[in-house]
């Protein structure tokens, strides 16, 4: 025996929302009801039998509707109770205004066919049969009272069957078509959401790529880029704009694989930021429309990765070199010392001294190698560059016996840097052994300055020498690149890697004039002030 529970239930906006306009075909209903025998009497066959009871019938089935109008706008649970109300609001009605107009053969059960379709459309289970079922019970009811009262032939059942039959088969048929209608909302519903997260996904993705996107459609509109385009391009890309405005050189090349469909991948080179890119054009689909991707790869960057493996590699294989080199070379500097003491003559002297000072070079590149291979060693402190530059200049200048009053400071006093003070100490010696040596070595041919730039800190030392010619600025930073006869080569290198180690920037700046001296310059994390 089904068990009929009306609790507060929730239902999804669209059935409350039917149900509302339900009522509104109800109250319409009954108005007209109401109106057309006050207007006309009996004369439209309504209230025939009865007229008095089909009026107070229609008046209080319109006060209801009215009431049943107002609990909807109030009250938005208890769904099954409330659509039980209206449902069996109009059965009764309907019977009672059949009853009023001389029974079935008004015509009146088949508004009854409308009701229990509307209700069949938001009800669930077993629900809507009741209605069904309840429904034919009093049709059945209403011309039973015509067969005992009246005398009517009981062939009349026939018609009000043929009808119970209909409000079934209008609630079972009804009910499907809903429940498949619900089942498809749903799955709408459902893949309209998997999709909006899908493209939250695919921006979120495309705007964290390494590589530069753009999203270009049939008309050459770009519709959607990443952030680095714009670090490709050289300057802030526009909002969909034409893809000429991005890149002339780009669009003719997306031109011509749309035509051609062969060659998707090219390269270029970007006037605006001189990076060298690999250009892949992708198609994105033809629905409404021709959309492609257009794919952007810094190959100065992928460059610069594979010279860097190339240089760890180099670095682990020269480290193992210069281990196995250290020892015979002690051996050889010590005997050429020993040779040096016991010397009989001015040439051997001459030969012993040019071992001596190979010697000497080999070890200290030796030393840079290894010191190379320990970058990575880094213990940061933070440093008060007003108390730790003047103290290393002294020791500096009593080493390298240069005279102090070479060397200038111009410091910000509140100036402090995280940097491993084994690493700084390092690359200031040799930067500044770098700078006095190319410059006119006099007083204050080497000035050290400090610049605050909000949480950065720029340290430069600059010299009044000749400056770093144009088609040698390139090459600073190379491996095994030096002009000094006497040099290594790893100087500026390991000096540049060991600020890169700690965070910072090593890197030279362009002067403002050919022969104004050379200036390099740290940017370091920086303390406030």
């Amino acid at each position: 025996m089904a068990t009929w529970h009306f609790t507060s239930d929730t239902q999804p906006d669209s059935f409350w929302v039917s149900l509302h306009y339900f009522n509104i075909y109800r109250l319409l209903l009954a108005g007209v009801f109401l109106a057309a025998v006050l207007i006309f009497g009996d004369s439209l066959n309504f209230g025939s039998h009865n007229l008095a009871l089909f009026e107070y019938v229609a008046g209080a089935y319109l006060l209801l509707t009215v009431a049943y109008q107002v609990l909807l706008e109030k009250m938005r649970s208890h769904f099954n109770f409330q659509l039980s109300l209206h449902v069996i609001t109009d059965i009764v009605a309907s019977v009672l205004l059949m009853n009023a107009s001389n029974g079935f053969r008004s015509g009146l059960g088949v508004m009854l066919l409308i009701s229990l379709a509307a209700a069949a459309l938001v009800s669930r289970g077993a629900l809507m049969l009741f209605y069904a079922a309840l429904a034919s019970i009093a049709i059945l009811l209403e011309q039973t009272y015509w067969i005992l009262v009246f005398d009517h032939n009981t062939a009349n059942y026939v018609q009000p069957g043929l009808l119970s039959i209909g409000y079934f088969a209008t609630a079972l048929i009804t009910n499907q078509l809903a429940q498949r209608v619900i089942r498809q909302e749903r799955v709408m519903r459902q893949r309209s959401v998997d999709l909006s997260n899908q493209l939250r996904i695919n921006q979120l993705v495309i705007q964290d790529m390494q590589d530069a996107v753009l999203v270009v459609d049939g008309n050459g509109l770009v519709r959607q880029h990443n952030p680095q385009v714009s670090v490709l391009l050289g300057w802030p890309a526009p909002e969909l704009d034409q893809i000429e405005k991005y890149s002339p050189e780009i669009a003719h090349m997306l031109a011509r694989w749309r035509s051609q469909r062969d060659n998707p991948t090219q390269t270029l080179l970007l006037p605006g930021s001189g990076k060298l890119v690999r250009a892949r054009f992708v198609e994105a689909g033809t629905d409404g429309g021709r959309f492609s991707l257009v794919f952007l790869e810094d190959l100065s960057q992928v460059q610069e990765q594979a010279q860097q493996l190339k240089l760890a590699a180099l670095g682990r294989l020269t480290a193992n070199i210069a281990h196995e080199i250290r020892n015979p070379l002690s051996a050889i500097s010590h005997a050429s010392e020993l040779l040096l003491e016991e010397q009989r003559g001015p040439s051997q002297g001459r030969l012993l001294h040019i071992i001596r000072d190979n010697s000497k070079r080999l070890d200290r590149m030796v030393r840079d190698v290894l010191e190379l291979t320990r970058r990575d060693r880094v213990h940061p402190e933070t440093i008060r560059l007003a108390v730790f530059l003047p103290s290393f200049i002294d020791e500096f200048a009593q080493n390298e016996k240069i005279p102090a009053s070479s060397f200038a400071l111009d410091l910000h006093d509140a100036s402090e840097i995280v940097f491993d003070r084994v690493h700084l100490q390092q690359v200031l010696w040799n930067l500044l052994r770098n700078a006095w040596r190319h410059s006119r070595q006099r007083e204050a041919s080497v000035r050290v300055a400090v610049r605050r730039q909000a949480n950065r800190v720029e340290l430069h030392v600059i010299d009044d020498g000749e400056g770093v010619p144009t088609h040698l600025r390139q090459q600073l930073f190379e491996p095994f690149f030096t002009t000094y006869s006497g040099g290594t080569g790893l100087g500026l290198y390991i000096a540049r890697e060991m600020c890169a180690a700690n965070g910072a920037i090593l890197e030279h700046v362009e002067p403002p004039s050919e022969g104004s001296g050379a200036d390099f310059r740290m940017l370091c994390g920086g303390r406030p002030a």
